[in-house]
């Protein structure tokens, strides 16, 4: 069954691909969490609803030290985040985060921790996401959370969330499929970090979506008694969810996504749940925004 305490909505309007200059106008995944509460997302998960943060990504410069864009707007998310989840949890609330994209995770996840102590991480996702300022050829901040969380990113984000927030063990990377061209810029692999490979959609299918979802969750929860899971849409293919700024094809369906997501969110060790990288801009008609709801509202359906 899951924790009585689920769920309480927060928004965090967020996008940083491209990212606005302060006054233009909402777009891209910053519309993501009002278009998934307009297709109903509140109700068919049964949560509360905190609002939005306000807090924005703004500036196309990319800082020269730390190599992140619009990094004085990341430090503020990240904090805000950062506070707003802790204070979620402290009042015994599970935050479900909606992104925005995922340049959220480290602050989230920093709140988990001030809040419960040490809190391992299911990362759904396409991609590794090791990338630093170094490394990343765009500087984007959604390049870089599991760099972050991990300890080899950038040193002064990595610092404003007091990382490394996960020792080996502690991190599992869930349908990642992008390790050939983050090795053609010199990332960090997860293994070179003590952390175990990426778990690619064809692994999680040999093992079977379900019982891949039940083995992430037994690992995490004895490694640190609560985990918290991040879903980038991303790890969707592109044909079965084209919602999204990085198409990627060879990902896993939205039946897939919800059979390996129902035994990791229907747990007393889930701390809680952030979605990032729906774009609704690229989802005029709605449908992919309530094929995800569809979907989250049965991975969270209790028995």
């Amino acid at each position: 069954m899951i924790d009585e305490r689920w769920p309480t909505v927060l928004g965090v309007p967020i996008d940083c691909v491209g990212v606005p200059e302060a006054g233009d106008p909402p777009f891209g995944t910053e519309l993501s969490p009002a278009a998934l509460r307009a297709a109903g997302l509140v109700r068919a998960v049964g949560a509360a609803d905190a609002g939005d943060l306000p807090v924005r990504l703004v500036g196309r410069d990319r800082d020269p030290d730390t190599g992140v864009l619009a990094w004085a707007s990341v430090r503020e998310v990240t904090s805000a985040v950062r506070i707003a989840v802790r204070d979620l949890l402290a009042a015994d609330r599970i935050p479900l985060v909606l992104g925005g994209c995922c340049s959220l995770l480290p602050g989230a996840l920093a709140g988990a921790r001030d809040a419960l102590g040490p809190t391992a991480l299911a990362y759904l996702d396409g991609h590794l996401d090791l990338y630093d300022g170094r490394t990343s050829p765009t500087g984007e901040p959604a390049d870089m959370p599991i760099a972050v969380v991990t300890g080899v990113g950038p040193a002064a984000w990595v610092a404003d969330v007091g990382g490394p927030l996960l020792s080996p063990g502690q991190l599992a990377l869930l349908g990642p499929r992008d390790r050939a061209e983050a090795l053609t810029y010199a990332t960090a692999q997860p293994e070179q970090l003590g952390h175990q490979p990426e778990r690619t959609p064809d692994a999680l299918r040999a093992d079977g979506m379900a019982t891949a979802g039940l083995h992430t969750c037994a690992e995490l929860s004895a490694a640190t008694g609560r985990y918290w899971v991040h879903l980038d849409v991303d790890v969707l293919d592109q044909a079965a969810f084209p919602a999204t700024d990085y198409l990627m094809p060879g990902g896993l369906s939205l039946a897939e996504l919800g059979a390996l997501l129902r035994p990791l969110l229907g747990t007393t060790a889930l701390a809680g749940l952030s979605l990032g990288c729906y774009n609704p801009d690229k989802d005029p008609d709605g449908t992919g925004g309530r094929e995800l709801v569809d979907m989250l509202a049965q991975a969270l359906a209790r028995d």
